[in-house]
């Protein structure tokens, strides 16, 4: 829609979880660091990597899978939820294996024999488990099963899970302590601090062809004040405000037009996790004010 009229090559704020866009904080660059580092050891058990909503840990998942080597046997499962049912089932189905009719013991008699096969050939089986915090109690005994398979010297299978926050209170639960023991790897993905909000803005500009200064500084500011830092509402924001910008036919986006589209989406987004009443707009916007001068 507007990618003419700033010179982009696509989209800059897409909510897809692109690689190429990837901004590397100090943070998302330790957790990929841990990423790799749980995959190149084969000492290493479980990874779990955990981030508030929109924290970019799939877009990290993505960027891992890119620079992955052909000796990585890869099966990953995106749809976890409360019905979901045996774990070995989906397993089997993400590595291509026959799951119809067959019990779970077969299954998983079946999932064992399969990983043996790919390590005979110097194949490494990594099973990646997004949103998992979703899963069930007796889906997290299941998956402490298949950790199992490993042996002493031998590791396998190698297990990655990302998730939100939910998820290390799951693994501090005693009842799960078994399962705990197992994770070798494990870091929380914090939010974006305002020089990193601005340093985001800027670099997804850049990357998709533009001009980094088409927001302003205060503007940059005030798009972290309302976010909090988290990408995906950044991402957003800045959307928003260049549909804004774009319908006026002006280059650049000022704090002005932020606190807009900040205004509008306190009176009339439904998804925020605040209160939507008129108390919190008005604290919210008196807030933004008093911090830049609006």
């Amino acid at each position: 829609m507007y990618e003419d009229h700033y010179g982009f090559k696509e989209k800059p704020f897409s909510l897809l979880p692109d690689p190429a866009f990837l901004f590397m904080t100090k943070g998302h660059s330790l957790a990929l660091s841990l990423l790799e580092y749980s995959l190149i050891n084969e000492s290493a058990g479980i990874c779990v990597i955990t981030g508030e909503i929109g924290s970019g840990k799939t877009t990290l998942l993505r960027k891992l899978l890119d620079s992955m080597a052909p000796h990585f046997n890869i099966g990953m499962l995106t749809n976890t939820h409360c019905e979901f049912g045996n774990l070995i089932q989906w397993v089997s189905m993400t590595f291509g294996l026959e799951y119809k009719n067959k019990k779970p013991v077969e299954l998983y008699d079946d999932f064992v024999n399969y990983t043996i096969n790919e390590y005979a050939k110097k194949n490494r089986t990594v099973l990646i488990i997004d949103e998992a915090q979703n899963l069930t109690r007796n889906a997290l005994e299941e998956l402490r099963m298949l950790s199992n398979i490993n042996s002493d010297k031998n590791q396998i299978l190698q297990l990655i899970l990302i998730g939100q926050p939910e998820l290390r209170k799951t693994f501090n639960n005693q009842q799960l302590e078994q399962l705990s023991q197992r994770v070798s790897v494990s870091y929380h993905l914090s939010t974006l601090n305002q020089h990193e909000s601005c340093a985001y803005i800027k670099h997804r500009i850049l990357t998709a062809g533009g001009d980094p200064l088409i927001f302003s500084e205060s503007a940059c500011k005030a798009i972290w004040f309302y976010s909090k830092g988290t990408p995906r509402i950044i991402n957003t924001l800045c959307d928003t405000a260049l549909v804004y910008a774009f319908s006026d036919k002006r280059k650049k986006v000022d704090i002005r037009l932020v606190s807009e589209v900040i205004k509008d989406r306190r009176n009339n987004d439904f998804h925020t996790r605040e209160s939507n009443n008129s108390n919190n707009v008005t604290q919210l916007n008196g807030s933004l004010n008093k911090a830049f001068n609006i």
